[in-house]
């Protein structure tokens, strides 16, 4: 398993190291061990499995706030999918930039998405799933998101969203008032 920087701080590409024989191959998803040593969180509190029957479907773009914030461990276990992450983080030089990897059944690559982040995904073909751990559980009443289409974030989805639930389609629009409260509400 190797552990990539990205532009972003904290935000990392994983990529699975395989182990092929004629068999196929083995590769190492997880390592608590290697994520602590990276100032990664290594806990995994739940797992979750998401599957978009459509391509250009969109899931996004979630969070939890404090003090139930949660890091992911994103990966596509079934097509293709465009991961898109944003920074949250009042206190960071990246606050609203974002950071966007395809992932693939086949690239063998995942995205750890750190706490304090929006996360959503675009899938690329026609039945994506996508598999994720979570450091926290869900809990209502901590649940935010920010808009797929906010034209504040400007975010490079690469095909037009065909689906969106009306949940994700209803975050309200980035304006100095929204900025204002995510800040307090995802300052640590």
């Amino acid at each position: 398993m190797r552990i990539l920087d990205t532009p972003i701080d904290g935000v990392n590409v994983i990529e699975f190291a395989q182990i092929s024989d004629d068999r196929g191959y083995f590769a190492r998803t997880f390592c608590a061990r290697e994520f602590e040593r990276r100032g990664l969180k290594a806990t995994v509190s739940q797992a979750n499995l998401s599957f978009s029957n459509r391509k250009g479907t969109i899931r996004g773009m979630h969070f939890q706030a404090p003090p139930v914030a949660e890091a992911k461990l994103m990966r596509c276990t079934r097509g293709a999918i465009v991961e898109m992450v944003v920074d949250l983080r009042p206190e960071s030089s990246t606050f609203l930039q974002h950071f966007a990897v395809e992932l693939t059944a086949d690239n063998c690559k995942a995205l750890y998405v750190p706490e304090r982040f929006a996360n959503g995904y675009q899938a690329l073909t026609d039945a994506a799933e996508a598999a994720y751990h979570v450091s926290e559980f869900y809990t209502p009443g901590y649940e935010g998101g920010v808009r797929f289409d906010d034209p504040l974030l400007a975010l490079p989805w690469p095909t037009q969203a065909t689906m969106v639930s009306d949940k994700d389609r209803s975050w309200p629009l980035l304006d100095d008032t929204r900025i204002a409260t995510i800040r307090r509400e995802l300052r640590v």
